[in-house]
């Protein structure tokens, strides 16, 4: 261990681990119903289950004899009301832990450092690149996009709650900080109703204003200053994207009516930010001319965002417009006073606009195929054999069809609602601007005529089909779609309908490449490596036909979704790959744990910027050779044939409904979308959503989804007689070296005697021991590989966090396996449905505390 990392792995104890053994102490303390008796019995199963566990009790033994020796608990109605007690305890414990985290940001990183923008500048500065940066400027920027994806999320009041905690903490403000405990104490955690996709617009919309507006802002003036003619004011360099509200693809509850709401939400958001900010510039700028103007642009926000009725037109031109007079004052008349706190809004105008965050449309292209079947059907303007023709016959009939679409086009409700979104965008460019809602986002492509499809919808909805201002995005998910990937866009390429729509945007192609599809259907290795491959071969035909292609990754949460060290990922791309943005979802845990205090955002936000420009500017890409990536091929090939015997396991699907919460997953309201795709039916792994999938692996800690076939596929390399190659490749590749340290990150959080009972289950013990033995194996070649002990070792502070977030949630996995194991007697022997009730909501309670405690998973 470096120096750096001592010193920072000792500051973490410091702010964090002790001062969390201190404050926990403090909820013994607070004025609640039987808290100091709760939170030591806690304390003291908490080291029941270690013992138990490493005497190999399962779950069920360990909780039964901690009540018969330890409580006075002897009624199943007592030991109830102490499990929920438990539970509601370790929420408020894993509140503590987040806020400890967030106001430690600042002393277990360095600031300062590789990655950061003042690490840039002494680089770029000492070798004279500034010619150069300011070339890759003008076209380059990060884009991160917020989704609600149901892997995290807290109610607004906790939210608001962890935030000052935070502040008070790094303050080390103990009157504060014992009564915004009080205050936690009094608060509730769980969603007793599962909220609508606006609910979560809202939720996320408290990012965008409390850490992202700063943040940005934070980023672009450092440029600015740093580099005052670099930055192209036509390129903001960071953007912001939306799905909440724009996300269809199996949300039935997603609207065009919650389109347009949310889209007025993000509108209203911005404007109230630059509202407040041009109220504190009056406190300060109180001169003669400049005062007057800023009472006029303070009146015009006023009305536009707290009196519509008596909104006027209002762009964000005509702000900056306001802004660039009152920076001239100051410059020529008030000796430049002031003046970085005007640069600073006009840096949010010029990132945010009167948009806040890009508002993308997805939906899964199964519905475009069936709305085209409708047309064929109802002879609208489509040959009856549409279905049947080739790929390039299918795009011609697109190109001569002359087809009407309404909202009122369709029986189906859903078909119509598509249509009306695809007309409500034009509404949502018209108030917030075209970056408010400029792209449609097409999920299980597969296809070049379901990206034509979607173009065609938007010319026959009465759009201009001489200027569509709409990027069309391919989402490609199965492994199977990465592969062909590069053959349908060269269809595209090659269209001259598609070719036309290119020239009108600008030659810019951007495709989305999707992290937990692939991960669920090819297993850990062979998705990440597909979704490399996949890049290197649409950079490669991109380019051979002029055109600029960026990818946005559907990334976020666990390694298993493509979260995980992600700026790693970004500054190990080879030359092979384009490098024109830097786009990803930011999603659950990775809101929080990555971007939860301005500090933490801007950090991180630095690490990707400085990725996706070192890269450029200082040819750190590192591409495979031949060798290489024949190596990885294999690799590739050997976790899939591994993870493959696990997938197609006829008992795999029912494993998880035995053995997980998965079938309580859709019930603990943290997020708005269904579990699974279609309808009512029989759970098939092919209906069922990634995120509950890789969730319910991670509620069991078994974590298969970031771990399943690596150790297989080493070991037969290891057998060839190539492991030197892949240890020598392991110390050369940042990429692949990145793959296994997110990999090690998902074993860590992995703990089998959980499900240990399993083994001998007549139905499921092959399944789990399949599991632990892959487990086992991998653990043994990654540290083979590595020459460490230990899983993390290269990475102590986020180690020492994960054990510490492990050992508060040991006791909630068990009394969930317990409410399991309860519920499948209960079923058995149809017990009363009220008791059943009571361990389902038990299950459940459970899973929200997991969840909420799996943030540093990202």
């Amino acid at each position: 261990m470096g120096y750096r990392q001592t010193r920072y792995l000792l500051k973490f104890r410091q702010d964090v681990a002790i001062k969390f053994q201190l404050y926990n102490s403090l909820f013994t303390s607070l004025p609640f119903h039987r808290i100091e008796k709760t939170g030591i019995l806690l304390s003291v199963l908490s080291s029941f289950c270690e013992d138990g566990y490493k005497a190999g009790n399962s779950p069920i033994d360990i909780l039964e004899n901690f009540f018969d020796r330890l409580t006075n608990a002897s009624t199943e109605q007592e030991r109830l009301d102490m499990l929920f007690r438990f539970i509601q305890y370790s929420e408020r414990q894993i509140v503590l832990f987040d806020a400890l985290e967030d106001a430690a940001v600042k002393g277990v990183n360095d600031f300062n450092g590789v990655g950061t923008l003042k690490h840039l500048e002494s680089q770029v500065l000492q070798s004279n690149k500034t010619e150069l940066l300011s070339k890759k400027l003008k076209n380059f920027s990060i884009r991160l996009v917020l989704t609600a994806h149901p892997t995290q999320f807290y109610p607004g009041s906790v939210l608001g709650i962890i935030n000052d905690l935070a502040i008070a903490l790094e303050h080390n403000n103990t009157p504060v900080i014992n009564s915004y405990l009080q205050q936690l104490g009094r608060t509730p955690f769980f969603k007793k109703h599962k909220p609508s996709p606006y609910d979560e617009a809202v939720s996320l919309i408290w990012y965008l204003e409390n850490v992202f507006y700063k943040a940005s802002g934070n980023i672009l003036s450092l440029l600015k200053e740093n580099f005052a003619d670099v930055v192209d004011k036509n390129n903001p360099v960071v953007r912001m994207g939306f799905w909440p509200g724009g996300d269809r693809d199996g949300n039935p509850f997603v609207t065009c009516d919650i389109t347009l709401k949310v889209a007025q939400g993000l509108r209203g958001a911005i404007l109230k930010c630059y509202y407040m900010e041009v109220r504190r510039l009056k406190r300060r700028l109180t001169f003669n001319q400049v005062d007057s103007l800023l009472t006029e642009m303070e009146q015009l926000l006023f009305n536009n965002f707290f009196l519509p009725e008596h909104a006027e037109n209002i762009s964000a031109a005509q702000l900056l417009e306001y802004l660039e007079k009152i920076k001239n004052l100051l410059i020529y008349q008030y000796n430049s006073l002031f003046i970085h706190q005007v640069n600073s809004l006009i840096n949010k105008i010029e990132i945010f606009g009167l948009f806040f965050a890009t508002l993308d449309i997805r939906q899964d292209a199964s519905v475009h195929r069936k709305i085209i079947k409708e047309i064929t059907e109802k002879k609208l303007g489509l040959p009856e054999n549409y279905d049947s023709l080739n790929q390039l016959d299918k795009l011609a009939a697109l190109e001569i069809a002359n087809v009407t679409l309404t909202e009122n086009s369709f029986e189906d409700e859903l078909f119509n609602d598509t249509v009306k979104t695809i007309q409500a965008v034009k509404l949502i460019q018209q108030s917030n601007g075209e970056e408010g809602c400029n792209r449609y986002i097409i999920s299980q492509c597969s296809s070049a005529s379901d990206a034509m499809e979607v173009l065609s919808f938007f010319k026959w909805s009465g759009w201009d089909a001489n200027g569509i201002p709409i990027d069309i995005i391919p989402l490609f998910e199965t492994i199977d779609d990465l592969k062909s990937a590069a053959a349908t866009l060269e269809i595209l390429y090659n269209n001259p309908v598609y070719k036309k729509h290119l020239e009108q945007r600008d030659r810019l192609q951007t495709i989305m490449l999707g992290f937990s599809d692939g991960t669920k259907d090819g297993g850990y290795f062979m998705a990440n490596w597909s979704i490399y491959r996949a890049k290197e071969e649409l950079t490669a035909i991109s380019r051979k036909y002029d055109i600029d292609i960026v990818f946005f990754d559907g990334r976020g949460g666990p390694p298993s979704r493509g979260g995980g060290k992600t700026h790693k990922f970004y500054a190990s791309m080879g030359e092979k790959i384009s490098n024109r943005e830097i786009q990803l979802t930011v999603q659950g845990q990775t809101v929080s744990s990555n971007f939860g205090t301005v500090d933490a955002a801007q950090f991180n936000m630095e690490q990707l910027l400085s990725a996706g420009i070192t890269n450029d500017l200082y040819a750190n890409k590192q591409s495979f050779n031949d060798d290489e990536e024949a190596l990885m091929q294999q690799m590739a090939n050997y976790g899939y044939e591994s993870y493959k015997q696990l997938r197609d396991h006829p008992y795999l699907t029912s494993y998880l409904s035995h053995a997980s919460p998965l079938r309580f997953y859709s019930e603990t309201n943290i997020g708005s979308r269904p579990a699974k795709r279609g309808g009512a039916g029989a759970l098939s792994l092919k209906d069922l959503r990634a995120i509950p999938f890789a969730g319910s692996w991670s509620q069991l800690k078994q974590n298969v989804t970031g771990f399943y076939g690596v150790g297989s596929a080493i070991k037969k390399i290891d057998e060839a007689g190539d492991f030197n190659k892949l240890k020598e490749l392991y110390q050369s590749s940042l990429f692949f070296k990145t793959l296994l340290d997110n990999c090690e990150m998902a074993m860590l959080k992995s703990f089998f005697p959980f499900t240990a009972y399993l083994k001998d289950h007549k139905l499921y013990g092959e399944i789990w021991q399949m599991a632990y033995d892959e487990y086992n194996l991998t653990k043994h070649y990654l540290t083979k590989l590595s020459g460490n002990n230990d899983l993390m070792e290269d990475y102590p502070v986020e180690q020492l966090s994960i054990q510490m977030r492990e050992k508060i949630v040991m006791p909630i996995v068990t009394i969930q396996q317990y409410a399991l194991h309860k519920l499948r007697e209960i079923d058995a022997f149809n017990a009363d449905a009220e008791k059943k009730s009571i361990y389902e909501k038990l299950a459940m309670r459970c899973s929200f505390g997991i969840i909420n405690a799996g943030r540093n998973s990202a």
